[in-house]
């Protein structure tokens, strides 16, 4: 009976990005999310989208790559494979937030 409950379980992020077997995951890059800094949305819009986009944020990280964002002029977002990457940012994109993506070096 056990078996059966385990195998509903899905993944959320399968719905993001295909996984990868290990041995190509090491060799794809990463890439970086990057959240420019805007004059037009309040501090809390930007946390609220930012934790919306991208679930695994907690509110403190969602504040930190705020206030980088509006101390530096672009703070980190998040690290990880293209696919996700694209999809974040055009998310937040969509959401009136100016977010790009770079190779992670």
């Amino acid at each position: 009976a056990m078996q059966s409950i385990s195998t509903t379980i899905t993944s959320t992020d399968s719905a993001v990005a295909e996984k990868k077997p290990e041995s190509l995951r090491k060799k794809s890059p990463l890439y970086k999310v990057l959240l420019h800094n805007d004059p037009v949305n309040t501090m809390d819009y930007v946390v609220m989208i930012l934790r919306q986009v991208v679930p695994r944020l907690t509110e403190q990280a969602a504040i930190a790559v705020m206030l980088e964002a509006h101390q530096t002029g672009v703070g980190l977002v998040i690290i990880c494979d293209i696919e996700p990457a694209e999809f974040y940012s055009q998310s937040l994109n969509a959401k009136g937030l100016t977010s790009t993506i770079e190779k992670d070096s």
